[in-house]
């Protein structure tokens, strides 16, 4: 080998070298680009995994809640199922009473007319019984509770014993019939009866009956949510609510809602009457060693006949009734009475009333529980009383003018606690007399202002029986010390068959 070939070989080994060392470099290089491609993979495997972990562990969490869920909608609809199966045991419980009530009555309470059987008479019995205290003495008692069934003094008080027949007379009337006995005796609250056959919306009622005005007089006091009664009730109707015979007639209109106007006329005298040809409410003077009842404001009592068609008491009442929303009703009512009073034989008197009832309850109420109801009622009498001699001195004629209402929430908390709150108000304008004497307004308790606010709890587990517990605070011009503070309970319980009263 020459010397320019040993150069040229030289030269290619050294480039042969540097060859190898790069490609040896290239190949360390991309092993560990390799190796860094596997970690990151691997890095995001694992990162993968864990966020399909958290996913399942979310999923399971939430299948959990789920399950839980359903279990409380079954747990309800169990509820629901049993309220439901409950009240229906209720209702079969109530037929095969009252059928087997009638059945063993056999022929006499029951009659069978083609296909149908005329149930001639339901019997019931509604006791009412009554005890408390108030910082008041009896005398006063009286006069703050002014009800003829209210808790009258310390202690106990009976309220009534209601004994009642209902039923058909025949296909062409039905028939109430209702005696209260108290501890002064017996007495009739209502007889009448009631046709169900005549056209074009039409209903005829006639007998011894509650004067249909406003929500609580044509109602008996087992129907009131409160133990007493209203004090403007008291002022314009009497102790007893107004009620007397007459004819009443009824007409269903057309319109779009329930709408019913009702017409009557009834005879004016009687202890039931007095804002009319009645006896006196609660004033009673005492001339020459005995005691006369004076009328309205004091005002002398004449003794008059009915002697027109003028001389009877017309009534008029117009209901509306109506849903607001699927779980509220309402119903507006408007009524009306005219008729002759006993101050003089130009004595008139017009008594004015509007009414509202609100009511709410759930669709899903069970056995009409929760529940809550507004009921409010505003009343004003114009009572235009005769000019009288006395000592020689004609005394004018005047209008004494009173008014007054009452406003009452009751809540159905949960079967069966229920609370309530009842405000009223009562006043009137025109003097008011005293043994013959004008008098101021104030010193009459009767015409008086008066304010009275009555809480209310009330605990009723069936229809068949209610314990009542409810605080007065009075507020009047008459009572010294204008303030009383009374406790009442009390307790009811039903015999038999009693339909609600309609009013």
């Amino acid at each position: 080998m020459s010397r320019t070939q040993a150069l040229v070989v030289a030269i290619m080994a050294v480039f042969a070298c540097v060859y190898l060392g790069v490609a040896i470099g290239y190949a360390e290089s991309r092993v560990s680009d390799i190796e860094s491609l596997k970690q990151e993979i691997q890095k995001v495997q694992a990162e993968f995994r864990q966020a399909l972990e958290e996913k399942d562990r979310r999923i399971e969490a939430l299948e959990k809640q789920l399950a839980e869920l359903q279990g409380k909608v079954r747990e309800n609809n169990a509820a629901t199922s049993a309220a439901s199966d409950l009240d229906k045991a209720v209702k079969e419980a109530q037929s095969a009473k009252i059928q087997a009530s009638s059945s063993e009555a056999g022929d006499i309470l029951s009659k069978q007319i083609g296909g149908a059987t005329l149930r001639l008479m339901d019997l019931s019995a509604v006791v009412n019984v009554a005890g408390g205290t108030s910082t008041k003495r009896s005398e006063q008692i009286e006069i703050l509770q002014g009800g003829a069934h209210d808790p009258k003094r310390r202690g106990f008080t009976f309220q009534q014993l209601e004994l009642s027949m209902l039923g058909a007379v025949d296909p062409y009337f039905t028939a109430e019939s209702h005696l209260v006995v108290t501890e002064e005796g017996l007495e009739l609250e209502e007889a009448f009866a009631t046709t169900t056959t005549l056209p074009w919306g039409l209903q005829a009622k006639a007998g011894y009956y509650l004067t249909e005005f406003g929500l609580i007089n044509p109602t008996h006091p087992h129907s009131w949510a409160w133990i007493d009664q209203p004090v403007i009730n008291t002022r314009l109707f009497g102790g007893d609510g107004m009620r007397n015979t007459g004819i009443r007639l009824g007409w269903l209109t057309p319109l779009p809602w329930s709408s019913e106007v009702r017409l009557g006329v009834q005879d004016p005298r009687g202890s039931t009457m007095p804002s009319f040809l009645g006896e006196g409410l609660g004033h009673h003077h005492h001339g020459g060693g005995e005691e006369h009842e004076e009328g309205i404001g004091g005002r002398p009592i004449l003794d008059r006949d009915v002697r027109a068609l003028k001389d009877l008491v017309y009534s008029g009442r117009w209901i509306n009734a109506f849903d607001v929303s699927h779980t509220v009703s309402a119903r507006l009512g408007l009524s009306g009475l005219y008729g002759p009073n006993n101050s003089g034989t130009d004595g008139r008197t017009w008594i004015y009333g509007a009414d509202l009832t609100l009511k709410w309850r759930p669709r899903d109420a069970a056995r009409g529980w929760p529940f809550l109801t507004w009921q409010s009622e505003v009343m004003y009498r114009a009572f235009h009383a005769d000019g009288f001699a006395h000592d020689g001195e004609r005394i004018p004629a005047s209008t004494l003018r009173d008014w007054g209402f009452y406003t009452q929430l009751l809540w159905g908390i949960r079967r069966p606690w229920a609370a309530g709150l009842r405000y009223e108000f009562a006043s009137g304008i025109g003097r008011s007399m005293e043994e013959e004497e004008f008098i101021a307004r104030s010193q009459d308790p009767f015409r008086d202002d008066r304010h009275r606010l009555s809480p209310l709890l009330l605990w009723q587990p069936t229809e068949f029986s209610r314990l009542r517990f409810q605080y007065n605070y009075d507020r009047a011009s008459h009572l010294k010390g204008r303030e009383a503070h009374s406790v009442w309970f009390g307790f009811e319980f039903l015999l038999g068959a009693h339909p609600v009263h309609q009013y």
